[in-house]
């Protein structure tokens, strides 16, 4: 059986780089460290680390066990964090990550739910891209991740589950000439626009609208991967833009923007959450779902 402590010093040679910096990461000496190195090494019958002088560079077996000791790093974490919770009296903590657009939509009421079930939330969020959450599933840096959903099959180990249909609708601002009647997306000649430029299921979502109705994706486009970035330019200019509109609940409501409803059918976006799928969700996780999933 692999020796937990080395797995430890060799997560941490993995992240600082070299096996001085582990040391110094770890405050122990630096025959320490490669005397666990190599202990490990022989254990598993195989060299984990090629020595340049810039450092470290992992060997595929290397990189086969980095993903490992990441999982045990942030199993580690949770533990501690767990009885942390549990001595203060909370239930536990929780890592989750997430597009921009998805986490607005679902995580809000999801914690305003459960802050009137839970006396002590410890709760961490992460905001990245559809590419790096998955990644993070797996390795266990976070547990969920808030995602646009139903745009096609994620892969076989990461479970999915939708839990709130979201309309999109052009938004403009207050003070913008068009009229609050319905707009087909074929009615767009003039416009100047503000679109999503992070590759992800949430741009190809709004995309596809375009496609969908046999119109070409705009040209005259100012590309931002910063909701808030892309609310301000409409809010401020004539410029328009297609969000969910949960997205942009608070401008609406402020009366910052206005939701110009489009015409266009099937033009609802899916949100939800994925999950690793081998390691199932912890209790908490699964009842955030459920209070996210009750709320209308």
């Amino acid at each position: 059986m692999i020796d937990p402590r080395a797995l430890r010093m060799f997560h941490e040679v993995c992240a600082a780089g070299s096996i001085s910096g582990a040391a110094r990461a770890l405050n122990i000496s630096q025959p320490s460290v490669s005397a666990a190195i190599a202990g490990l090494e022989m254990r598993l019958g195989t060299v984990l680390f090629e020595r340049t002088r810039a450092g470290v560079v992992l060997t595929p077996a290397g990189e086969a066990l980095h993903v490992r000791a990441q999982m045990l790093d942030h199993l580690l974490r949770d533990a501690e964090a767990d009885v942390a919770a549990a001595r203060d009296g909370g239930v536990g903590a929780l890592r989750v990550g997430g597009t921009p657009g998805a986490l607005v939509s679902l995580l809000p009421v999801g914690i305003a739910a459960l802050d009137r079930e839970i006396a002590h939330l410890s709760l961490s969020l992460i905001v990245r891209s559809d590419s790096e959450l998955a990644e993070m599933l797996r390795t266990g840096e976070i547990e969920l991740a808030f995602v646009t959903t139903a745009i096609e099959a994620p892969p076989s180990d990461i479970a999915e589950r939708t839990l709130r249909q979201d309309p999109f609708a052009l938004l403009v601002a207050a003070d913008h000439p068009l009229p609050d009647t319905p707009i087909s997306l074929r009615q767009i000649d003039g416009l100047r626009w503000v679109l999503p430029e992070a590759e992800g299921g949430f741009r190809r979502q709004i995309e596809a609208l375009f496609l969908a109705t046999g119109v070409s994706i705009p040209r005259d486009v100012v590309r931002c991967d910063s909701l808030l970035a892309m609310k301000a330019i409409v809010r401020e200019s004539l410029r328009v833009t297609i969000l969910p509109i949960h997205v942009a609940a608070s401008e609406l409501h402020d009366g910052a923007l206005r939701a110009i409803p489009l015409a266009e059918s099937a033009t609802n976006r899916s949100v939800g959450v994925h999950w690793y799928r081998p390691r199932g969700l912890s209790p908490l996780a699964s009842r955030l779902l459920d209070v996210i999933d009750q709320h209308p």
